[in-house]
């Protein structure tokens, strides 16, 4: 009998190796909304929720429910350029912020200073923003991305916020998706970063290594053998997470204690319903759904008490 088992370890994500950036890129043409489509994030920690389920047709219908959530601490946002793009390529980008703030990660130029209305042959546009995380207090140095615009007239309403503090109000959504990076943990064996099965304890050239490191011919390891490296640090996205309430929502509700490792929330806030990969104080990026899920955007919850 021929024993089959599905492979050990996706290659969906390959190779297995530290992301070059904290925020990752994304296929704004596949995100579907209105005005701005993401947002930079910090991950605060995780908490208990108690909640009450209204979700029409649940089995726990009017009854309380104890589910995780992860709070995002959600600083202000900046436009530092606007890129205009034509066939999918920039053809040109407009630096419109003067802020001295940004003098510590970028080198602004003096002389790209144009208006944005001399711009005519484009068929796409996209800003360059930046998180004004200093008044978080969780660090200085702001994070940089870049954001897709939606909407039909996309040049009137990036010229709105010009020279203004983008809040999370101007993104106003059931279900985010959530982009950043996981927890890094070095170098680690082909057991922890593949599951591949541990042997016989007799086995005479170790335990936790793979049986074998493939055939004679091709007289060389192929790169589906797992093997020792990188473990963590990944680009990961999460799909669909449901909002459960803001910090302007459960203000007057909650009080809010110090987190472990990131101490008090000093702006606004998100509670989304489960787990946001990183440790604390992790740059991430919220974007709109890519492909909302019907029973996401079904639950509904109310927050009654929060135990961190």
């Amino acid at each position: 009998m021929k024993i089959s088992r599905p492979r050990y370890g996706s290659l969906q994500f390959w190779p297995r190796k530290r992301a070059e950036r904290f925020l990752p890129s994304v296929n704004w043409s596949a995100v579907q909304g209105e005005g701005f489509l993401g947002f930079i994030a910090y991950k605060v920690g995780m908490a208990t929720a108690i909640v009450k389920d209204s979700t029409p047709k649940s089995m726990t219908l009017g009854k309380k429910l104890a589910v995780p959530v992860t709070f995002l601490e959600i600083p202000p946002m900046k436009i530092y350029s606007v890129r205009f793009y034509k066939n999918d390529k920039v053809i040109t980008e407009v630096v419109v912020s003067k802020d001295k703030e940004l003098k510590r990660i970028v080198k602004v130029t003096k002389n790209n200073f144009k208006n944005l209305d001399d711009i005519k042959d484009f068929d796409d546009i996209r800003v360059i923003i930046y998180s004004v995380v200093k008044d978080s207090g969780i660090k200085k140095t702001p994070d940089m991305a870049e954001i897709g615009v939606g909407g039909k007239d996309k040049l009137n309403f990036v010229k709105n916020y010009v020279g203004k503090e983008i809040s999370l109000e101007s993104m106003k959504l059931e279900l985010y998706d959530v982009r950043g990076l996981t927890k890094g943990k070095g170098l680690s064996g082909p057991v922890a970063r593949f599951g591949i099965s541990l042997k016989q304890h007799k086995s005479e050239k170790g335990v936790r290594k793979p049986g074998s490191l493939g055939p004679w011919h091709p007289a060389r390891v192929i790169f589906r053998v797992p093997l020792s490296g990188q473990f963590g640090m990944f680009s990961r996205p999460h799909y669909n997470l449901k909002v459960l309430g803001s910090s302007n929502t459960l203000k007057d509700k909650i009080q809010l204690k110090p987190f472990k490792n990131y101490g008090n929330i000093k702006t606004n806030y998100l509670v989304l319903h489960g787990s946001v990969q990183g440790p604390a104080k992790r740059q991430v990026l919220l974007t709109a759904p890519l492909r909302p899920s019907l029973k996401q955007t079904r639950k509904k919850f109310e927050m009654l008490e929060v135990q961190i």
